[in-house]
């Protein structure tokens, strides 16, 4: 149509169709396409389930490493956007607290919280990296085939709800250690007791970091496996080339 388009009306003298004009323009960009998408599927045909499989497993490690060195810091969580805030069920105690003056406690129990997420997610690193280390890929190449973040999804799904499990006692011992546990039930407490309270509550705060925690944590990992997609100075390893490109 492309050609068609420019030639015809040099043969026949009749008028130049710009539309058939934009329409080769189209009908080439989509063979480009196509001819790239059928380059990266030719380097993945070279690519072994095995080597795949360490390629992801690597890339999973890189992400996890990265996300504990910019969580397990001072601020990692308060200053960020992953600042953990009072549970939702729990809104209504600091806005009634912070009417009758208790502001400055209900401060220092948001800030003993962060500092007790971002304490934990030093212990995440065994944790995760063993569920890493054993999580089984069926289709390790579809997976290099997939969106910014089909690996780190997978192994959300995957892993998630056990990951939970072994995270929680870190959590627990870390709101403690950071007195987050005493402030926090100081507030409900006090909130509790208010002649105006008409009906108690007492939020789960472990389950509750438990969850913020974990949901930062694949946040990172997510982010750094769209660098490695997409950033060919993030593949620090020969595997991590070979599976996603040394170039």
């Amino acid at each position: 149509a492309f050609f068609t388009a420019l030639l015809e009306p040099l043969i026949y003298r009749r008028k130049l169709l710009w539309y058939e004009v934009w329409l080769g323009v189209l009908v080439i960009f989509g063979l480009l396409l196509i001819s790239g998408t059928s380059s990266a599927q030719l380097n993945l045909a070279g690519l072994s389930q095995g080597d795949a499989s360490t390629g992801i497993k690597e890339a999973l490690s890189k992400g996890l490493t990265t996300a504990v060195l910019n969580l397990n810091k001072s601020d990692g969580f308060f200053k960020t956007a992953y600042k953990v805030l009072l549970p939702p069920d729990a809104q209504k105690i600091e806005t009634t607290l912070r009417k009758i003056g208790m502001g400055a406690q209900v401060d220092n129990a948001i800030l003993s919280i962060n500092r007790g997420a971002e304490k934990a997610v030093g212990s995440a690193a065994p944790i995760f990296g063993k569920a890493i280390r054993e999580i089984t890929l069926t289709d390790a190449l579809g997976l290099l085939k997939g969106g910014n973040n089909a690996i780190t999804q997978f192994f959300r799904n995957k892993t998630q709800q056990s990951l939970i499990e072994a995270f929680t006692p870190a959590v627990k011992s870390s709101l403690d250690s950071t007195s987050a546990t005493k402030y926090y039930t100081d507030l409900v407490n006090t909130y509790n007791k208010l002649p105006t309270t008409m009906k108690k509550v007492n939020p789960d705060l472990t389950a509750y970091v438990v969850g913020k925690s974990v949901d930062a944590l694949f946040d990172q990992i997510s982010k750094e496996e769209a660098n490695i997609r997409s950033n060919p100075a993030a593949r620090g390893t020969d595997m991590l080339k070979k599976v996603f490109g040394g170039n």
